[in-house]
């Protein structure tokens, strides 16, 4: 729509604010999110964050060759030296008393990180004692984490031949020890530290070690007579972690000031050894005060976060956490700082001792290998925090002052807040998600903590998947066990997001009982809506597909919480409380009944006329899954279904698609439950279908056409709709009737089965491909089933409903008569197979089509090994009630109440009468007539093949009863959930007044108030003429009807069934698509709906269906549908009708519609329901509407030359306030002027023109132009009136009567004649005239070419 403004007025870009203000307010139709989406759910995020394989470190070997008081013979040591092992002097003691007391040490520092495991400490060893060691722990370790701790500062380096050193048993030599062995002892998983000089030699040798094995491996497993695959198995060592304190080629420190273990002293007691280190930094002397002595006293204990040393520690682990989310890729993170408690925090100490230790030339190694993290700026954090609570201790220890705490949680949240506020889309994550995590520990900052929480998992799943993957969930489903009330909004928020985009997390919540929670805060009045909602959805995820989540939301009472809600004024709320319903009586009979006991279905029956789509949707949903229970079926459950039924029965046209949709799956459900009277009934119609020619334009029986709904005119010029895309032509629509001639099918024992309708209803087997309903090919075509369809008339249903109630037509399902609630949901499943919205007719078709396969070409005795768990079936009546089969695989046999029993209710001869044509009973072999669906057990999985079958039967596919319900769905349920794991507080796109929509909009606005001042400046200066044409072009079809853009140069013709779309300055043909109506139907009306704005399409046909399109006219889309119902029932397609006549009024988003009926029907496109039905009061058609908002008027021009208007805020019996019978004639149009003293214009066939003044019984004013008019059109603004006649030629007069331009030849063109006019119409502003003729041509006139 790259319109030039300056072209539409040269030189006028003024315009006035009052007028560009119009367009704002005005409503937008069809541009909701079910307009514009595709109904389905998310494509769900791979989900890594959850633990495959949570590990423990059970056991510890503690393994220390100090040897004390001798000095090995490789490393020459500085005097003084560090001599500090484990913060004792060795030298302070006895030498083995030392030793004891730094392997008890070393032991207790262990302790505090891994208090659990089992700790084995081997002082100055030998190799067998290691060894004896390893192999112990190892075998009692099973497939849990060992941890081997080696310190070597009393014996030699390692060896690059990749060995460590030990002792013999009398201490006079170092006994080598190869890492090979070592690796053999301890297995996998294990994690390895060795703090030794030149450490970095052992994990250089331990990788190649690790590499021989796998070599190893491989060999044994390729040739098994090698040597090696004779021995026992290496263990693989891919999962094993090692630490070390340095390089290979460097020295510990041997700074006195430091302990000779500095790598264990950072990896066991961090906050001591960082302290110390700050200290000896030269910035240390900026805290005054501060001695090492000092820091032994700080009080308090490391696992309390109130006191100094606890808080510091919680930093500490705060720090290091997120350095290393940072730093580390996502899965090494999960591996090295989420599996295991231990290896995450001697890895998060790992961290500081890079830190510590690189300061004295030496770099710890790890394996997997890190990022270098020692530079990273959270450091100075941590520097800070201690500069803090370093500079208040001489107070606190001297004077007993209050500690004052870190402000280091708050600042990292402020700092939280600030990435979340000043928010760009494509930035990196927030480095503070982990700090967010440890602060949900504080109850001082776990309000703040949430609410930020919350705020980021709303930016989307791609946040809520980084909060998963730092570690979040165990922490936020702990905090459900908390009373606090302030958290409940916060908390469901938050679970809400997580579960829209991980819903397996619903079993750990039934598990926590975290269920309750949620069932708590739904049950709480003073919750706001929006919050309950999102706990509906909660429970709603809780109870999808999942047994346990259904048990236990129904012993917590789920349905009368939900039950209470039905009726809330949020319409969100009532939306997931009912798919809630729908989700937890799915396939449960118990929450079935408990919804029976509190009148569920009746409860719900409001919500089926509810004024918001979706609630309607999620309203059939719930019933949908309320009727679609497996389970076995009384009398009562029969009588409940067949309500539900009918109360469904009475959405089939419902304005909106995706209710119809979900009306088809619910309807689907009662097919599956009851298949053998529906297969009774199918035949019914078949047979009737057969034997009745239906006299109409529709008649085209030829065998093996195209579905009209999908064929499209041969023009090759057709774009592809995308709506069509997805549709399968039925390409060879076989003919019933001779399926059924020549189907004869043999058995194995030679004895063919011949099919009489008496035993083709009763049996159902699994699909075979023979026109399976997964082929391309349908037994019933679009033309069967149309046929079907008004032999049938619908309309017989809605006059059953209305004369008699429904309880007239609930008859017991004794016999399947006419008007049984069986042939009922029959017709209502025909029509819908008709819907003009292809994705509700598609279903429709399939469901129709997997009944008729049954009833027809799959319909064969089934064949069950006849074994003790068997009985013969008994002959069937519908008096014999115990007919029981029991079902394979010795469950109890299912009890048969009247429509349980595959016979009952179905009027056919009995089995005995078919029973010459059965096969002897081979050896043990008996034929059961059962529907295939009634030998599964209750308890099916989804897609089970059901009871073994004889091999013939083999082949057949997954079963037919769940060939319907496995197939059919809507991803209505899914699509709602996307809501959730979408942005619920960001600003949509049109309020940012800087997004580029904004921007599009207003750029529209100012072009629609410049088009309006230049129609305004026009009509002041008058139109003296009008026939120069600006435009000819040969249009594909016909044109039936034109319609000018009102803003933009384009002009849309339609013919019978497609529609042109050209732009008019450019003369260029934009479009052209099919519209996708029947064959026997044409569009005799289209609108613009939005056309201010983001323009839609409207067409309308004379089978009284409406469609809406989009991206008409757009070179880079497809023309799509947006929507399509049928706007008037019972109209039948006829030659000379009015068709369909619509009149749109953007103010209120309502349509007006009419046509070949009695009533004017009014629909509210918003609700996309039928508001209002005015009967016309008259026995013709009405041939034209138009209506004026302002004054809620309504003026109709009728066959019967009679003009009415109606007030459509009266009720239905007084709405018609005035009849004009002043014409004696056809009345081509009706006009009612817009504004408070509008009056109403009106030209019959004849020519002649009335006036009427809505308050007078007489006209105002009367002229009389040319006879014999064929299309007439009225300009709103400038008083002119446009004839087209037979007799080939155009007048246009203005409104005195004086005729302003005659016009009878084409310019150009050799000044040929115009063809008879078959439509024409005035541009709504510009003095424009658009005329089709029946030569196939389309051309435009506007008045004298200087006024354009």
């Amino acid at each position: 729509m790259d319109v030039d403004l300056q072209n539409i007025v040269p030189g006028c870009t003024e315009v006035d604010e009052a007028d560009l203000a119009t367009d704002w307010h005005l409503l937008l139709a069809y541009m909701k999110k079910r307009h514009t989406e595709k109904i389905e759910g998310s494509k769900s995020l791979a989900q890594s964050w959850r633990m495959k394989d949570r590990m423990k470190t059970v056991s510890v070997a503690l393994v220390l060759c100090l040897n004390v008081g001798v000095d090995p013979p490789d490393v020459v040591k500085t005097t003084p030296c560090a001599r500090l092992e484990c913060w004792i002097d060795p030298l302070s003691m006895s030498p083995q008393k030392a030793l004891e007391t730094i392997g008890a040490n070393v032991q207790k520092q262990y302790e505090n990180w891994q208090p659990r495991a089992r700790y084995k400490q081997s002082l100055d060893p030998t190799v067998d004692e290691v060894k004896k060691l390893c192999t112990s722990l190892r075998r009692n370790a099973k497939e849990e984490r060992v941890l081997f701790h080696y310190n070597g500062h009393g014996v030699p380096r390692p060896t690059v031949n990749g060995e460590i050193w030990v002792f013999n048993k009398n201490y006079t030599q170092y006994i080598p020890l190869s890492i090979y062995d070592l690796q053999t002892w301890m297995g996998s998983p294990s994690i390895f530290v060795y703090d030794c000089s030149n450490a970095g030699i052992i994990v250089k040798s331990f990788k190649q070690f690790a590499l021989q094995r796998e070599q190893e491996l491989e060999v044994a497993a390729i040739n098994p007579n090698h040597p090696l695959a004779q021995m026992p198995l290496p263990p693989s060592m891919k999962n094993c972690i090692q630490l070390a304190a340095c390089e290979a080629n460097e020295l510990l420190p041997m700074n006195p000031d430091l302990p000779a273990d500095l790598f264990t002293s950072c990896l066991t007691t961090p906050i001591k050894i960082a302290l110390r280190w700050f200290c000896m930094q030269k910035s240390a002397t900026l805290v005054p005060g501060v001695t090492l002595d000092l820091i032994e006293k700080i009080p308090g204990r490391l696992n309390d976060r109130r006191t100094p040393l606890g808080e510091l520690n919680w930093i500490f682990t705060a720090i290091t956490d997120t350095i290393a989310w940072n730093v580390l890729p996502r899965d090494l993170f999960q591996k090295l700082f989420r599996q295991d408690l231990l290896v995450a925090s001697l890895f998060r100490n790992f961290l500081l001792a890079e830190r510590i230790m690189r300061s004295y030339n030496c770099t710890p190694v790890s394996s997997p290998r890190l990022p270098p993290t020692y530079m990273h700026a959270m450091w100075q954090a941590w520097d800070l925090a201690v500069d803090i609570c370093l500079s208040q201790l001489p107070t606190i220890i001297e004077e007993g002052t209050a500690f004052r705490h870190s402000p280091f949680f708050a600042e990292q949240l402020t700092a939280f807040q600030v990435w979340l506020t000043m928010g760009v889309e494509n930035r990196n994550p927030p480095e503070q998600l982990p700090i967010v995590l440890q602060v949900l520990l504080s109850q001082v900052h776990r309000l703040r903590a949430l609410d930020l929480l919350g705020r980021f998992l709303d930016l989307g799943p791609w946040a809520v998947s980084l909060a998963l993957s730092v570690g979040i969930f165990p922490y936020v489903l702990k905090l459900l066990q908390s009373s606090a009330r302030e958290l409940r909004p916060l908390l469901v928020f938050i679970w809400a997001k997580i579960l829209a985009v991980d819903s397996s997390c619903q079993a750990d919540l039934v598990k926590d009982n975290g269920h309750k929670y949620f069932l708590s805060v739904l049950a709480d009045p003073y919750m706001p809506a929006e919050h309950r909602t999102m706990t509906a959805f909660i429970l709603a995820v809780i109870v999808n597909s999942y047994n346990i989540g259904q048990e236990a939301c129904l012993q917590g009472n789920l349905i009368a919480i939900c039950l209470e809600q039905l009726n809330d004024p949020h319409p969100l709320l009532r939306q997931w409380v009912a798919i809630c319903l729908g989700r937890i009586w799915q396939n449960f009979d118990a929450a079935r009944w408990c919804g029976v006991r509190d009148s569920a279905h009746e409860k719900l029956y409001s919500l089926l006329t509810d004024a918001v789509p979706e609630v309607r949707c999620s309203a059939v949903f719930a019933l949908g899954t309320f009727v679609g229970n497996s389970a076995e079926r009384t009398d009562h459950s029969t009588t409940i279904d067949h309500n539900v039924a009918m109360m469904l029965a009475q959405l089939i046209n419902d304005g909106s698609p995706i209710v119809r949709k979900e009306l088809v799956v619910a309807l689907s459900h009662l097919v599956v439950q009851y298949e053998s009277n529906f297969c009774t009934v199918a035949l019914q119609f078949m047979e009737e279908e057969k034997n009745y020619p239906l006299p109409s334009p529709a008649s085209i029986t030829e065998a093996g056409c195209l579905t009209p709904v999908r064929d499209a005119p041969s023009t090759p010029r057709l774009r592809s709709v995308s709506s069509y895309g997805n549709i399968r032509a039925a390409t060879t629509a076989r003919n019933l009737n001779k399926s059924l001639q020549n189907l004869s099918l043999s058995e194995e024992t030679g004895g063919s089965i011949t099919f009489s309708p008496g035993n083709l209803s009763t049996s159902s087997s699994a699909s075979s491909t023979l026109g399976s309903p997964d082929n391309d090919e349908y037994i019933l075509s679009f033309e069967t089933i149309d046929k079907m369809r008004r032999v049938s008339s619908y309309s017989s249903l809605n006059s059953l409903i209305g004369k008699f109630g429904l309880q007239h037509l609930l008859q017991s399902s004794q016999g399947v008569s006419f008007n049984s609630v069986y042939t009922q949901i029959w017709r209502v499943l025909l029509h819908l197979a008709a819907d003009p919205f292809p994705e509700v007719s598609d279903l429709a078709m399939k469901v129709l089509n997997n009944i008729a396969y049954k009833a027809t070409v799959n319909a064969r005795p089934q064949r069950i090994l006849d074994t003790s768990s068997l009985t013969q079936s008994a002959p069937a009546s519908p008096t014999n009630k115990g007919t029981h089969i029991h079902q394979v695989g010795g469950s109890p046999p299912t009890p048969s109440a009247s429509s349980s029993s595959l016979t009952n209710g179905v009027t056919k001869p009995s089995v005995r009468e078919t029973s010459s044509n059965r096969p002897a009973n081979v050896g043990n072999i008996a034929i059961q007539y059962t529907p295939h669906s009634h030998q599964f057990s209750r308890t099916r999985k989804m897609f089970d093949r059901g009871p073994d079958q004889t091999a013939d039967d083999g082949d057949d596919g997954v079963t037919h009863r769940n060939f319907i319900s496995a197939t059919l769905q809507t991803g209505f349920c899914d699509w709602s959930a996307k809501y959730f794991a979408q942005p619920v507080m960001k600003m949509p796109e049109e309020h940012d007044s800087e997004s580029q929509v904004r921007k599009e909009r207003e750029w529209r606005f100012l072009r629609n108030a410049l088009v309006r001042k230049l129609s305004h400046r026009i009509v002041q200066k008058g139109v003296t003429r009008l026939d120069d044409q600006i435009l000819i072009n040969r249009n594909p079809g016909v044109p039936s009807v034109v319609r000018f853009h009102p803003y933009s140069p384009y002009i849309a013709v339609a013919d019978k069934d497609s529609i042109c779309f050209w732009d008019w300055e450019k003369a260029e043909k934009l479009d052209y698509f099919h519209n996708g109506n029947p064959r026997y139907t044409r569009i005799t009306a289209m609108e613009y709906l939005n056309g201010h704005d983001c323009s839609l399409l409207l067409s309308a046909t004379d089978d009284g269906a409406i469609r809406v399109w989009k991206n008409f006219a757009d070179l880079e889309k497809n023309p799509e549908m947006v929507t399509a119902w049928q706007g008037l029932s019972d109209m039948l397609p006829t030659t000379r009708g009015a068709g369909m006549v619509v009149d749109w009024e953007q103010e209120t988003g309502l349509l007006m519609t009419s046509g070949d009926v009695r009533i004017i029907r009014i629909w509210d496109t918003d609700r996309e329901m039928k508001v209002q039905d005015i009967p016309t009061g008259a026995d013709s058609c009405v041939t034209s509407l138009s209506c004026d908002s302002q004054r809620s008027l309504i003026a109709a021009g009728l066959g019967d030359g009679s003009v009415r208007v109606y007030d459509r805020r009266m009720a239905p019996s007084e709405c018609r306030v005035m009849t004009y019978r002043e014409h004696n004639a056809w009345v081509v149009k009706a006009y009612l002027q817009k504004g408070q003293d509008g009056n109403i214009v009106s030209v019959s066939v004849n020519g002649d023109v009335c006036f009427f003044d809505p308050r007078m019984p007489e006209s105002v004013k009367t002229l009389q132009l040319v006879k014999g008019l064929t299309a007439l059109d009225i300009h709103p603004r400038a008083s002119l009136f446009a004839c087209g006649s037979m007799n080939q030629f155009i007048a246009v007069y203005n409104s005195n009567g004086d005729l302003i331009s005659n016009i009878k030849y084409y310019d150009g063109f050799m000044g040929q004649r115009i063809g008879a006019i078959s439509c024409l119409a005035f541009h709504p502003y510009l003095p424009h005239l658009a005329v089709g003729s029946n030569d196939y041509y389309m051309s435009i006139y506007s008045a004298e070419k200087r006024v354009r």
